[in-house]
């Protein structure tokens, strides 16, 4: 079965301090609600932006590691699940859930399939 990731973005400043118990709740029921369903593989939540690392490959092969996203965006993302859904449209129907319960925008993208050897 295909897998998804649904992922949830959040502005740049966004400070999850501020989300309120009903949204927390809501988020655990989608949880439960996905692993009855047998779509639930994996979920986890990011810390913000600015604590990330990034890494760069100069040439010559040195790594230069810096302090904060890869990109500068006005978004980054906030949490994810990783779905096993039938299809795009099953994966997008959790993922307008995602988008309700998380109050945030959404992406929902198919992992590539590797050939098997």
């Amino acid at each position: 079965m295909p897998q998804y990731l649904v992922a949830i973005h959040h502005p740049d400043n966004y400070n999850s301090s501020l989300e309120g118990e009903d949204m927390v709740r809501e988020i655990d029921a989608l949880n439960k609600e996905m692993g009855a369903a047998g779509a639930w593989f994996f979920a986890g939540g990011l810390q913000p932006a600015p604590r990330a690392k990034s890494l760069r490959k100069r040439p010559g092969g040195e790594v230069v590691i810096t302090d904060g996203p890869y990109l500068e965006t006005k978004e980054h993302i906030g949490g994810f699940w990783i779905l096993n859904a039938a299809n795009m449209d099953e994966a997008v129907a959790w993922g307008r859930k995602a988008a309700v319960a998380c109050r945030a925008p959404v992406e929902v993208r198919e992992f590539l399939t590797m050939p098997a050897e």
